[in-house]
Parts: structure tokens; C-alpha cells; sequence
């Protein structure tokens, strides 16, 4: 399943913070957007864990849930479609 992480954090640290952390799990496609292929257990990590990061009185970070089905119909202009990382690579 497809997550979009968006976020709009104001403190510099935070938000360093938050998106050296999402890219252990996805792609940044945008300053403050991130593309993560993940199962159900690797969701609710993603999920329980940015909780620790960030301060809800002051962030903004929303999680979208998206079907495959969606992705399939997922439009782009000037990027590639997003797609699953490779199950392994070969060194």
C-alpha cells in the first residue's frame, strides 16, 4: 500500500528531524512530501513513531492511505509514477 507523509513543521529541528526519519521509509517526491510503500505493521510504526517527533500544537503531518488500486490511477507531470522500490538488488 501507498502512504503519503505531508507535513508542514515551522521548527527547523523538528523538521530535519521528521525527514531524515521518513527517509527510512520512502521517497521524498517534495520539500515536504514523502512516497512509502509499506505493509500494515510498517504503517502503524511509520505512524506510532512520527508521533514521538513531532509537537501537535505547533505541526502539521497528515498520513494518506492509499489503495493500489489508486495508484494505478495516479496522474503526474513532470515526475515518474510512483512505484514500489525493488523487492532486492543485486551488488
Amino acid at each position: 500500500m501507498l502512504v503519503v507523509v505531508v507535513y508542514d513543521i515551522p521548527n527547523d529541528k523538528r523538521r530535519t528531524k521528521l525527514s531524515n526519519f521518513l527517509e527510512g521509509y520512502g521517497q521524498r517526491v517534495q520539500f515536504s512530501v514523502f512516497e512509502c510503500f509499506l505493509n500494515l505493521d510498517e504503517m502503524r510504526q511509520l505512524f506510532e513513531k512520527s508521533k514521538r517527533i513531532v509537537k501537535p500544537s505547533e505541526d502539521n503531518v497528515r498520513f494518506y492511505w492509499i489503495s493500489e488500486d489508486a495508484v494505478s490511477r495516479v496522474l503526474t507531470i513532470g515526475s515518474e509514477h510512483p512505484s514500489a522500490p525493488p523487492n532486492y538488488y543485486v551488488i
